[in-house]
């Protein structure tokens, strides 16, 4: 039997509430539900752990009725980080496109999601807590041992006052600049919206003298687009 992976942040003050722990008691009720209804964990049955620091191996040795499960601690793992600090910039899509950006390329190894608000956006409301959901879901199955960060929506104008030390990257498949990225171990992704980018936000890459790389003759998706910048930029 596999064993599954779950996210536990390290919130608590109490020292049988913590990772590492050799006796822990788990009272997160998100997690127990899935584990009593949907797992349907028996004594003896093993889970591993991840907060954001250890990732430990643990056995179940108590289930409550009510509000816990006791464990009790295997081994600890090795940590799986990603070795590239990516920053996705993207335009919020519509529909369920946005679910399925987070959910890859948080198995690709994205660390830092941006949505932006830009000028032909056509979705403007975003579901921070869902989106959320879909990123820890995504390292838990995927074997990270880190869980992305992610902000609000904001401007592209903010985006480049905000992270404006992070080498910049705009993503187009116009096939006009460079095949490949450049290496770095930190660089920040722009994918526009599927209407383009604005004449207004073209101008404020112009001045910032943004890098300007093609993802090949084809005209893609955005959400294809996306996919496609993230894993050139962990082969470069």
């Amino acid at each position: 039997m596999r064993l599954h992976r779950f996210y536990l942040p390290n919130t608590a003050d109490a020292k049988d509430q913590n990772l590492g722990s050799k006796s822990l008691w788990v009272h997160e009720s998100g997690l127990l539900a899935q584990w009593k209804k949907v797992l349907r964990y028996k004594e003896g049955q093993e889970l591993v752990l991840f907060d954001d620091t250890r990732e430990c191996l643990y056995r179940i040795i108590g289930i409550s009725k009510n509000d816990s499960v006791h464990l009790e601690y295997v081994t600890e793992y090795e940590r799986k980080i990603p070795q590239k600090e990516v920053y996705l910039f993207w335009s919020v899509l519509k529909k369920d496109k946005n679910d399925w950006v987070l959910q890859k390329a948080t198995e690709l190894g994205v660390m830092h999601f941006i949505p932006l608000l830009c000028d032909r956006t056509e979705k403007q409301n975003f579901n921070y807590e869902r989106a959320m959901k879909i990123i820890i879901e995504a390292s838990e199955q995927c074997g990270r041992s880190d869980i992305p960060k992610l902000r609000e929506p904001i401007s592209l104008a903010e985006s480049f006052k905000e992270y404006e030390s992070i080498e910049k990257f705009m993503l187009e498949s116009d096939g006009t600049g460079p095949e490949v990225l450049q290496p770095s171990t930190k660089l920040g992704l722009f994918i526009g919206p599927e209407g383009g980018w604005s004449e207004k936000e073209k101008k404020i890459f112009e001045k910032a003298s943004m890098k300007k790389v093609s993802l090949g003759q084809f005209t893609l998706r955005a959400e294809t687009a996306v996919i496609t910048a993230v894993a050139a930029a962990f082969s470069a």
